[in-house]
């Protein structure tokens, strides 16, 4: 039977819930047994690791402000020390502020640029820095988003900080290469999480029912779940994926680019 992660080592920014937790699950699941998870959830972060540390595996929390460049340096640093090595990173941390081009002030541009394209810039730097020093390769996947395409007009500097996030999992790919480190990235649609459903409450007024709304127009009768692209995220991080650098999926079930048919 493969074990594909029985070597990986990984630092999940984002990590205590949502698609991070998720993606914690799918790694243990396939046999890592070596996780660090952080987040700015220090009330929930601590109790998250000791949960998952069973079975052999060992889970720590690391608090962490993405925003904060330091702050993303020690992260990186506190998971090498803790785990002997990180060989994976996922940067899964994210803002996603309101505004469209007409009212996103400078203060909510700067605090969504800098916790999403920013602190994942220097979180791949110094990973980068660590693997290349230790002699081993490693592999990254930074999570995007489907608005890379252009997004929602509510969605203006969060679209902007995916889409430079696009451009840096590119960039540092090219770069990495030749360390054989590996760097993709998954354009995520529309999905359920915690996250969006305190977002859908705070920005949008929506009740109890959003979600059963929301599912019941798409065209699989649901929005994408977190377990789906934790899945993905596993295979960019394994073996089995070979040399594969520099992509990016669009994991969306509404194809970009498409329109309606008219012929009736």
């Amino acid at each position: 039977m493969q074990v594909p992660h029985a070597a990986t080592k990984a630092l999940i920014t984002g990590g205590t819930q949502g698609l991070g937790l998720a993606i914690a699950k799918q790694l243990l699941a396939d046999g890592c047994r070596a996780i660090v998870l952080a987040s700015r959830d220090e009330t929930n972060g601590a109790a998250v690791a000791k949960e998952l540390s069973k079975d052999g595996a060992h889970v720590k929390f690391v608090p962490v402000d993405m925003g904060d460049v330091d702050q993303v340096f020690a992260m990186v640093d506190a998971a090498n020390d803790v785990m002997g090595g990180v060989n994976a990173l996922v940067n899964c941390a994210a803002t996603c502020d309101r505004g469209s081009i007409l009212d996103t002030t400078p203060e909510t541009w700067d605090r969504v640029m800098d916790v999403n394209a920013r602190g994942a810039f220097f979180a791949i730097q110094r990973f980068a820095q660590l693997a290349i020093k230790a002699g081993h390769g490693g592999g990254i996947v930074n999570i995007l988003s489907i608005v890379v395409h252009g997004g929602l007009p509510f969605l203006a500097p969060y679209a902007a900080s995916k889409a430079a996030l696009l451009n840096i999992t590119k960039n540092s790919a090219n770069t990495l290469a030749a360390h054989k480190i590996r760097v993709n990235g998954i354009n995520v649609g529309w999905m359920d999480t915690p996250g969006e459903d305190a977002t859908q409450r705070k920005w949008h007024g929506a009740g109890g029912d959003w979600l059963k709304v929301a599912e019941a127009r798409m065209p699989f009768g649901q929005l994408v779940k977190p377990e789906h692209v934790a899945g993905q995220v596993g295979f960019f991080l394994g073996p089995l994926s070979g040399v594969v650098t520099g992509s990016t999926v669009d994991f969306d079930q509404q194809v970009v680019g498409v329109y309606p048919d008219t012929h009736d």
